[in-house]
């Protein structure tokens, strides 16, 4: 009993420690390409073939399709992806999850894995601790390391046991075609538990090779795992919006109904396995078997499902109804951005495209504010009840820059958890610059407000300006919209040269256009006209300035994020 034990405590250490590398090899590609992952990412919205192509590149990358499905359910409840593309995302997420297979199988168990660990560990270390541009390659070189380390130590310890002790095990690996169901459930219940089918299809692998299950059983099990790890994407979507809690059902449906027609083809599956993979189905050869038992499985659901991904997606829109009043967050609900920190830990460096997704969603608020001010400035004198109409707008002004500053406080909260796990430094920079951006935003929103809350104090002191000045505010007004304008398109973009140029143009533009205006409230002054209407006017001026301002320093942001 007492062996048992010890036994069953190093194979959970191998595992931990399996994962553990996964996780490390893991932030180090997203350390080393985070940024080219984000342009990966990309071209998810171009169509389904893509989508496959950009989940299965992703995962592949990242080592956990989990993290994938949560980001996808994550970004269809943002608004980045449709269902319909997320289904093409999940199909392939489902086959680059087979690259953990095949490392196991290939790199695990075909070669010394002694002779590479701890080499591999003090490469890494070495690589790490030296100042190059190149350093997160190490935790990639380190990720490897622990992964032959959980690996050994796995295959050490099973063997250890007395056959005894397997005996009852063995059982159930030889009844038939019941051992295929209940290796299905075991598999889906240890997934459901640790969270990771890596862990799963590892575990079943070094079993297999151990002689503890049978080829057919240790195929079970990997169905099972492929179950499991759906819960992940059924987590991140309790609470989410309608087309999130869809996508979590698509991932849940697509392997449940593929491992459904895997189990009732399970003989012919085999039989295909086995000739498309060389060698005996035992000692070392089974671990080659299982990888591509798993490729297979994953590769014929998508070539099964891709064709029907439309009415795919309006079953579980069928399923799934759409809540009543649900909409896009209003200026009066509030402001509340929806993700689960643990989340964050897995792809850290993904997420930026959320929260850039989300400060464009800003851009266009504070473009609203700017849009409506400048309105109000040529039709709030010409109103028939002034009041009424200049109280509308200071009200919505209030509750936008309100709405506004929940989104700083939200986004802020988010970028940070993005930053908790060690980042490579290009996403360290990028943060930063969308922290900048984040401000700047929020102190335009709050001038906007202020322009609002001076053109209630003319009305209610009755200090009305001329016509004049408000047709020498409208080609003002308008460049600043235009620079608001360019920064919106360019959010999430590097700007070239030319377009810093083009910014500062329109910066220089502004500004004269202010000291003109600024002019011509002072000539009124010493010409008799009212003091505080042309001191009001000028105050007016300045706030559209300080706007023209923020939109200048985020181009700037956005050329320094080079």
């Amino acid at each position: 009993m007492a062996m048992v034990i010890m036994v069953l405590l190093r194979v959970i250490g191998g595992l931990c420690l399996f994962l553990y590398g996964m996780k490390v090899m893991s932030d180090g590609i997203q350390h080393a390409a985070g940024d080219r992952l984000q342009r990966i990412l990309n071209l998810m919205t171009k169509n389904r073939f893509v989508g496959v192509l950009t989940g299965m590149t992703v995962t592949a990358l990242v080592q956990s399709s989990s993290a994938v499905s949560v980001m996808v359910v994550t970004f269809v409840n943002a608004g980045l992806l449709s269902l319909t593309q997320a289904i093409g995302v999940i199909m392939g997420a489902n086959i680059g999850t087979t690259t953990t297979a095949w490392i196991v199988s290939m790199v695990g168990f075909e070669i010394d894995i002694s002779a590479l660990a701890l080499p591999a560990v003090g490469i890494g270390f070495f690589m790490q601790v030296i100042k190059w541009k190149r350093r997160d390659l190490g935790e990639v070189f380190m990720g490897f390391g622990f992964i032959f380390l959980g690996l050994r130590f796995l295959t050490d310890a099973l063997p250890e046991l007395d056959p005894a002790h397997l005996e009852f095990i063995r059982q159930f690996s030889e009844m038939g075609f019941l051992s295929i169901l209940i290796g299905l459930g075991v598999a889906t219940g240890v997934t459901l538990l640790m969270h990771s089918s890596a862990a799963t299809i590892t575990l079943t692998i070094t079993m297999a090779m151990g002689g503890m299950v049978n080829f057919e059983t240790a195929a079970a099990m990997i169905l099972g795992a492929n179950i499991g790890t759906t819960i992940d994407a059924i987590l991140a979507a309790i609470g989410a919006r309608t087309a999130a809690r869809r996508t979590a059902l698509v991932h849940v449906l697509f392997n449940v109904v593929g491992s459904v027609v895997a189990v009732i083809f399970f003989r012919p599956l085999i039989a295909l396995v086995d000739m498309l993979t060389p060698g005996p189905v035992d000692g070392s050869g089974i671990a080659a078997h299982l990888a591509m038992f798993h490729t297979v499985f994953n590769v014929m659901g998508t070539i099964l499902f891709l064709p029907f991904v439309s009415q795919f997606a309006a079953l579980v829109s069928f399923l799934i109804k759409d809540k009543k009043n649900e909409e896009v967050q209003t200026v009066r609900q509030g402001y509340q951005l929806q993700y689960a920190s643990g989340t964050l830990q897995n792809t850290p460096e993904l997420n930026i495209i959320r929260a850039e997704k989300e400060i464009r969603d800003m851009a266009g608020l504070a473009s609203s504010m700017f849009a409506r001010i400048s309105a109000a400035l040529q039709n709030l004198q010409n109103a028939k009840n002034k009041e009424q109409a200049v109280d509308a707008l200071v009200e919505e002004m209030r509750d936008k820059e309100e709405f506004a500053d929940e989104m700083r406080v939200e986004l802020t909260r988010f970028l940070i958890e993005c930053r908790r796990p060690q980042l490579s430094g290009h996403s360290e920079r990028k943060i930063y610059q969308l922290l900048r951006i984040i401000s700047d935003l929020e102190d335009m929103t709050d001038d906007c407000c202020s322009a609002a809350l001076l053109l209630e104090r003319s009305i209610k002191k009755k200090l009305y300006f001329k016509d004049k000045e408000m047709e020498a505010l409208a080609p003002y007004t308008r460049l600043v919209e235009d620079f608001l304008a360019f920064v919106r398109e360019q959010l999430g973009r590097t700007i070239t040269e030319e377009q810093e140029s083009y910014a500062a143009e329109l910066e220089n533009s502004i500004d004269k256009s202010r000291d003109k205006l600024r002019k011509m409230g002072r000539k009124r002054i010493e010409s008799g006209a009212d003091v505080k209407a042309e001191l009001l006017f000028i105050d007016v001026v300045r706030r559209i300035e300080k706007v023209g301002d923020y939109c200048y320093n985020i181009a700037g942001a956005l050329r320094r994020g080079r």
